[in-house]
């Protein structure tokens, strides 16, 4: 141990104790040379009895850091067999989700007790919406509600609200499966959310529809022939689409149509058209392919028109791959047509913004829109798609 600044009082008293002269304003000690001296001495104790006799009491710091050490080892293998008995054990961002947490030190200070059930509530709410390739049990819904899966999770609706430990544990491996970034504000951290089909509640969120007319005879159905019988829109919540799911049934092969923007539904009922429609309402959000599963699984047939833009092209090949929607007045040609009329009408134009994007169901589309430089949303179709309606 090296002193410094020991003052003459202190001096002597070491050169006492340690037998040995002491000179300067500095003095190294060996610790095994003061216990030798100290149980030779009238203390007659090691320096450890002395030290615990004076106080306060020692901590042997090495074993504590064994210990906490052990604990830890504990902890993630506790971690790793409980990810391994779960779907999870197949996901391959899995095993670096559990990896990169570790590597965080987010649970270095917390209780192991807590940490580890932290982490299973993590893993098990991560199981549960990555269900893995095998059959997802009979009572397992297609979405969730938040509340839902953190009643399931940890037996409170609360236990993945925004700002807990366990929220952003389960979003920074859904980021993961989904390969996109970890999300930094309340927008985007509900955007990754529904992007694992997790809704912040069943009855805030709605898919605007018109026309539908399903041939069942509950009340749900009935009501929903009436409202198109009387050419007025209609709009669900994933509650009631959950109560529909068994229920709701068109003539097979219905051709449904649907759009990107609530304009052409306005128009529509304005006009009296009787085509089923159903409106994305600018991105679809997880109660709009609720709904759109629940048609697809009754043989439905669907066309699709959406923004002639990047972000709108994008949407159109999610729908279109996910459902083998037909295009509806989507070719080249037709966006070739409505750029031209738009300037021969004297419209405004907007330019084409962002990053192209290859449209799947046409290859010259892209090229068409990246040479005229217009992004025409919907509403610029809209006469001929209400044709189309008819």
């Amino acid at each position: 141990m090296r002193l410094q600044l020991v003052d003459p009082r202190e001096r002597e008293a070491l050169s006492l104790l340690l037998a040995k002269p002491l000179a300067g304003p500095s003095a190294t000690i060996s610790l095994a040379e003061l216990d030798t001296r100290l149980r030779a001495s009238a203390v007659g104790r090691s320096l450890a009895a002395t030290l615990t006799a004076l106080g306060p009491p020692l901590t042997d710091r090495r074993a504590a850091r064994d210990a906490a050490t052990a604990e830890r080892d504990r902890l993630w293998s506790a971690a790793e067999a409980a990810l391994a008995a779960t779907s999870l054990a197949d996901q391959p961002w899995a095993d670096r989700w559990l990896t990169d947490i570790r590597r965080s030190g987010t649970f270095t200070r917390r209780p192991p007790t807590t940490a580890l059930t932290t982490l299973t509530q993590a893993i098990q709410a991560l199981a549960t919406l990555h269900p893995g390739s095998g059959p997802a049990p009979a009572a397992t819904p297609v979405t969730w509600g938040r509340g839902e899966l953190a009643t399931r999770t940890t037996g409170s609706a609360h236990g993945l609200d925004d700002g807990t430990l366990l929220a952003r544990l389960v979003l920074r491996g859904i980021a993961l499966a989904q390969d996109v970034d970890l999300p930094t504000d309340a927008p985007a951290r509900r955007a990754l959310w529904r992007r694992a089909s997790v809704t912040p509640d069943e009855v805030s969120s709605t898919v605007l529809t018109y026309g539908l007319r399903p041939t069942g005879p509950t009340w749900q159905e009935t009501a929903l022939r009436e409202r198109a019988d009387r050419h007025l829109e209609t709009h669900l919540t994933l509650r009631e689409l959950r109560t529909l799911h068994r229920h709701l049934k068109l003539p097979s092969r219905t051709r449904v149509h649907v759009c990107e923007n609530p304009r052409v539904v306005e128009a529509a009922a304005d006009a009296g058209r009787t085509a089923p429609l159903i409106c994305t309402s600018g991105s679809a959000t997880t109660v709009v392919l609720t709904l759109l599963d629940t048609l697809a699984a009754t043989d439905c047939a669907f066309v699709y028109h959406g923004d002639f833009d990047w972000p709108g092209i994008t949407l159109a090949n999610r729908v279109m791959e996910r459902y083998g929607a037909d295009p509806w007045r989507m070719g080249a040609p037709d966006y070739e047509y409505l750029a031209t009329r738009a300037e021969l009408h004297g419209t405004p134009s907007l330019p084409l913004s962002g990053t192209p994007v290859e449209a799947r169901w046409d290859t010259e589309l892209a090229a068409t829109m990246d040479a005229l430089g217009v992004a025409l949303h919907e509403e610029a179709a809209l006469d001929l798609l209400l044709e189309d309606l008819e």
